[in-house]
């Protein structure tokens, strides 16, 4: 059975979308059959690993409404172990239209398991927010890696989504658990930097990855192109970060 990880944290530029399509491809890199969902409606992971999200004929979007399965709307990418089960715009009004379904919160989640064993990696790219899309993931998921950028305010919000978590669990989905947080846009040289990881690590204790993602203009540059960093530059400090991320994840 396939392992589902959701990249949550409801907070806008934390380097989510980056882990999940980076995580994801790494994880393909090393024979990992993996599939990559995307469930934010920017669309940016599905574009990141080269799809072009504007001329998506089959979404998310489609299979949380019920109008496709899962297995109809997963699709390959250029790396032969990942698949892409791709967002699009339509996914804005995706939370209204679900209001009144039945089970909504477990949409996902049925969804998923008619294609989790085909994989042994699934991971899911939340959205920057804490609504029901996001409780969807929570819902379906086995684990969650929170990332948490190394700049001011980095744990303001992270009650929020720790309560979110809670709640799921409680009510959704008992088998939840967080599998580790990453500090993300870390730079050394930086009393800031070392001062938010420091304190990040005395939050989360031994829930926090060794590994850290420095701030790397080739990390940055990737997504331009439609390509993981491992695609796009494997030499670089940002594919050497991902690769030892996913050896951390591959332990757990």
């Amino acid at each position: 059975m396939g392992k589902i990880i959701a990249i949550a944290n409801q907070k806008g530029g934390v380097g989510k979308t980056t882990t999940a399509v980076n995580l994801a491809s790494c994880l393909a890199v090393a024979e990992k059959k993996t599939c990559l969902v995307d469930m934010d409606p920017q669309a940016n992971s599905t574009s990141g690993v080269g799809v072009d999200a504007g001329n998506v004929e089959m979404s998310i979007y489609d299979v949380l409404l019920s109008r496709k399965s899962a297995r109809e709307v997963v699709r390959s990418t250029d790396l032969q172990y990942l698949n892409l089960i791709p967002s699009s715009i339509d996914l804005v009004g995706a939370e209204v239209e679900m209001v009144g379904m039945i089970s909504r919160e477990s949409k996902l989640k049925s969804a998923l398991s008619a294609i989790v064993d085909d994989f042994t990696y699934v991971v899911i790219d939340c959205p920057p927010s804490l609504g029901l899309l996001t409780v969807n993931t929570l819902t379906a998921a086995d684990a969650v890696i929170i990332p948490i950028q190394c700049e001011y305010y980095a744990l303001e919000g992270l009650g929020q989504l720790m309560n979110t978590i809670r709640l799921v669990r409680e009510n959704l989905n008992p088998n939840l658990e967080v599998d580790g947080v990453l500090l993300t846009m870390y730079d050394g040289r930086l009393n800031l930097s070392r001062q938010v990881s420091d304190e990040v690590r005395k939050h989360f204790d031994h829930k926090v990855y060794e590994t850290v993602i420095n701030r790397n203009v080739r990390l940055s540059e990737a997504p331009s192109f439609g390509k993981p960093i491992i695609l796009y530059d494997i030499l670089s400090t940002g594919a050497e970060n991902y690769m030892a991320l996913t050896k951390e994840v591959l332990a757990q």
